[in-house]
């Protein structure tokens, strides 16, 4: 009797146990890795669709996923005309696994559009696909 209360309490303990470390990963997983602070001063379309985008419940977070990006852009982009002198911008951004279908796309002069997506790739170039990224307005 008394050796099945130990192996059941070690048991239990293994279980409780897993379960943290189970949650403690799941922490990591979902939590921001990284703040990026966009300058609306220096690109103020882009600053301006983004918190527009936010407004209308796109998520802050980005997880970097660059080698989805190519397929995220025709997918946010499908159905969305060109239009002369303007860019479509797409957020969340096309290099985000949140990227893709059913992301805000505003029309942006391309100086504002491009000069940002090469600030945030800049940026963002030392961290790997999987970090997750705070996108803060300033």
């Amino acid at each position: 009797m008394k050796k099945k209360t130990i192996n059941l309490f070690i048991v239990a303990v293994l279980v409780i146990a897993g379960f943290y470390v189970y949650q403690s990963t799941l922490s990591q997983n979902t939590s921001t890795q990284v703040t990026l602070v966009v300058p609306s001063e220096r690109f103020p379309e882009t600053a301006a669709h983004i918190k527009a985008a936010e407004e209308h419940g796109e998520s802050q977070i980005c997880t970097i996923n660059r080698k989805g990006a190519e397929a995220n852009r025709k997918e946010s982009l499908k159905g969305v005309p060109t239009k002369k002198g303007y860019d479509r911008d797409e957020f969340p951004m096309a290099m985000c696994a949140e990227g893709g279908k059913g992301a805000d796309i505003q029309y942006v002069t391309p100086s504002d559009n491009r000069g940002a997506g090469s600030w945030i790739a800049n940026q963002l170039e030392k961290y790997e696909d999987g970090t997750k990224v705070l996108i803060i307005v300033k």
